[in-house]
């Protein structure tokens, strides 16, 4: 059980993760703050959060838990503006899809005080944002990726851990660089591929209507994620563009292998690169935790 929960972001994921820690009994009270008043005003009318806090220093005061929920790009920002409240006794987390420059930062501004901070990065979210979408279950059942510093203390990280699990989570522990590579492969490219897909369409300027009017579900399942926020993906894909950039080389080697195919008329080897591609999607199974 936490006395304050010092929520910075009061957003979709700061937003689910107060009404998640309400929902468990783990937070006696809820202290808020975003950069726009009128989201942490609704935060609170919503009863996600108890206090509204006039900044994020005095979101800070007086938590033993906080939250940075804030595009990483203001991670560094928000560690500055609260670094003189932060204390070796708090537990101190993210939420940020990407990892390096999240530690990075937290190295450059916390210097000796980074011990009470644990990196995580919830695998969880949906294609809408905003407080009023927040859903006290988004975190239920979902995996929870921890990638703790060197100089991460035990104590803080099994408390993160203990927290994380009593929200109903599946914990895990992996370094920050295996983290940004893996997730440039299985959830950066995919929606930079999404956001370019709706782009290609859109840019047939009056065609654009009339092939959305056909699409079915397998364009559903395809483009939904092109539907995120674009504030927080620009940021996921600048932060992590060095491994975004070797996933895509890979995706263009592939795709031209069947460019070439498709362009001279090669059904042998069309089919053969469609059944490795089929074979590889059936055979995996998405963590039940993470469903």
């Amino acid at each position: 059980m936490f006395e304050q929960l010092g929520l910075i972001g009061c957003g979709l994921m700061g937003g689910s993760f107060a009404l998640a820690m309400k929902r468990a009994g783990l937070v006696k009270r809820i202290v808020g703050y975003s950069k726009s008043p009128s989201t942490t005003e609704k935060a609170r009318e919503m009863g996600v959060i108890d206090v509204e806090a006039p900044s994020a220093l005095l979101a800070v005061s007086g938590a033993d838990l906080v939250m940075l929920a804030v595009p990483v790009s203001a991670t560094e920002s928000t560690l500055k503006a609260i670094r003189h409240l932060v204390n070796p006794s708090m537990l101190l987390m993210d939420m940020g899809s990407t990892k390096r420059d999240v530690i990075d930062a937290v190295r450059r501004v916390l210097k000796h005080d980074v011990g009470s901070f644990v990196p995580c990065h919830p695998i969880a979210g949906r294609e809408v944002s905003g407080v009023e979408n927040a859903d006290p279950m988004l975190f239920t059942g979902k995996q929870i990726i921890i990638t703790p510093m060197e100089r991460t203390q035990t104590a803080k990280l099994e408390k993160a851990t203990e927290m994380w699990q009593a929200l109903g989570c599946s914990v895990s522990q992996m370094s920050a660089e295996a983290h940004d590579a893996a997730f440039a492969a299985v959830s950066h490219l995919p929606h930079m591929l999404a956001f370019a897909m709706m782009n290609g369409i859109a840019s047939q300027q009056e065609q654009a209507a009339v092939f959305l009017s056909l699409a079915g579900p397998g364009f559903r399942d395809f483009s939904r994620i092109a539907a995120s926020d674009p504030q927080v993906w620009r940021d996921v894909l600048i932060a992590n563009r060095e491994e975004l950039i070797a996933q895509l080389h890979h995706f263009q080697h592939a795709l031209a292998k069947l460019e070439h195919a498709v362009t001279n008329s090669q059904a042998d080897d069309l089919e053969r690169l469609i059944n490795q591609a089929s074979h590889m999607r059936a055979s995996w199974r998405m963590n039940s935790l993470a469903k």
